[in-house]
């Protein structure tokens, strides 16, 4: 039997999920430090860990995958900044810390995500 295998689907459609992501995996690379959902922090997490790896490759096929992933500028960020910045580091590039404020419209818990 097939289990929801995964991610998490934040009730989004794929198109509206994969959007959601590239926008926020974009702003993260690019300011990064920002906050968000503990939810939505941990997946942009995963995701990001999995973009810097692949940005270490150093390869015109790793350079055009962060490219249909990310936006243009965040695809640079990462391959020709923060890839070279965590050459010699396995993983572990970002840390979430956990907000002790919540939201206020609907009270949901807050998370900060920042590279190390």
């Amino acid at each position: 039997m097939k289990h929801l295998s995964g991610g998490r689907k934040f009730h989004r459609k794929k198109g509206q999920r994969k959007a959601l992501f590239k926008s926020l995996a974009g702003n993260f690379i690019l300011k990064e430090k920002i906050e968000t959902t503990e939810a939505k922090a941990k997946e942009t997490h995963s995701r990001v860990e999995k973009l810097i790896t692949l940005g270490k490759k150093q390869n015109l096929a790793s350079f055009r995958i962060l490219m249909s992933r990310l936006n243009k500028k965040a695809a640079e960020k990462v391959y020709f900044e923060l890839a070279p910045r965590y050459k010699e580091r396995k993983g572990g590039f970002a840390r979430i810390t956990k907000s002790a404020v919540q939201r206020k419209k609907d009270g949901a818990k807050m998370a900060i995500i920042e590279f190390v």
